[in-house]
């Protein structure tokens, strides 16, 4: 068996990597450009045998479709992704985000792989229908405004899957995944829990958008890993959208007094603006939440990591990386 991860060194791609090997699978083939993901997510599989790194854009289609070719199984997570990152370069992030979406899916039904389309609660866009149900309407603010278009392309990463599925007989499963967190995920783009631990850490103030009363499912990544497999591998689930998140809502501003409680911090909460942290036109949905009864149904996963599981473990491997004083 080969299985394909596109985004490999990501922070979700390396850890659905490594569970991969854990059980045993024979072939892994990383796909990836490096362009977000860190070379260092996958040092230590490297040198495993079974491992073969493609130093490629999923927007290259050549080198993707023989990729996919010999793969039995895609899992597809390389995106542009961060909410800071789209804000500053849309035009690349939508052209990754469905372009190669869509280059994964033509590749995938040549040859019929069951396929992975990773998707986001972006989707739901500035509804405040909590929680979120896979068939609800999706609410979106204006096109002159950058922030949506992350989620616009990812609802349009939805559309094709189910039009391939529809037309192709494509095996493709849609995971929207819901503030997915853990080692390994940089703070760089905007992620939030990552870029509070680090500030803790150093003692400088926790910087919170906005008013901080806007709440977030959090999500350990080693539940959503779980997710993702089990979608793939169960033939119900193929053709539909799935949640994938743990319904347990916290306010921004809790979240920042939770981390500097857990690591003994002296540093303060303060408040910036969107309009400074971003642009004039930015908003930010006020709640996400999950609901997860069709997952559960389909395929019996729950989660089995809590908030707190998440903190800790994002804490611990910030302060091993901290220099010795």
């Amino acid at each position: 068996m080969t299985t394909l991860v596109t985004g490999g060194s990501g922070f979700i791609g390396s850890h659905l990597v490594d569970a991969l090997l854990e059980t045993g699978d024979d072939e892994i083939i990383i796909y990836d450009n490096f362009s977000t993901g860190d070379a260092a997510n996958i040092d230590h599989v490297i040198e495993d045998e079974r491992v073969t790194v493609i130093n490629e854009s999923v927007t290259a289609y050549a080198p993707l479709e023989e990729a996919v070719a010999t793969a039995d199984t895609v899992y597809h997570l390389a995106a542009a992704v961060g909410v800071k990152r789209i804000v500053d370069a849309p035009l690349e992030s939508m052209g990754t985000n469905i372009r190669g979406t869509e280059y994964v899916l033509e590749a995938a039904a040549e040859t019929e792989t069951p396929t992975f389309i990773a998707s986001s609660s972006e989707v739901y866009g500035k509804s405040d229908s909590v929680p979120f149900e896979e068939t609800d309407d999706c609410l979106y603010g204006p096109t002159s405004s950058e922030r949506w278009s992350y989620a616009v392309a990812k609802a349009a990463d939805e559309f094709l899957a189910q039009a391939y599925y529809k037309e192709h007989d494509l095996p493709v499963v849609v995971g929207r995944f819901f503030n997915i967190v853990g080692p390994r995920q940089s703070g760089q783009y905007g992620m939030v829990i990552p870029r509070f631990v680090e500030q803790a850490l150093a003692h400088d103030d926790l910087t919170v958008y906005g008013d901080g009363t806007q709440t977030r499912s959090f999500t350990h990544v080693k539940d959503a890993v779980r997710a993702v497999r089990r979608l793939v591998e169960t033939p119900e689930a193929h053709g539909e959208v799935f949640n994938i998140g743990t319904p347990e809502p916290i306010s921004i501003n809790q979240l920042a007094e939770r981390i500097i409680e857990l690591t003994n911090s002296q540093a303060e909460i303060t408040h910036i603006p969107y309009n400074v942290a971003y642009n004039e036109e930015f908003e930010d949905p006020q709640q996400r939440e999950p609901d997860i009864s069709k997952l559960s149904e389909t395929v019996g996963w729950t989660p089995k990591y809590g908030l707190d599981d998440i903190l800790h473990d994002v804490i611990d491997e910030r302060t091993v990386e901290l220099p010795s004083q």
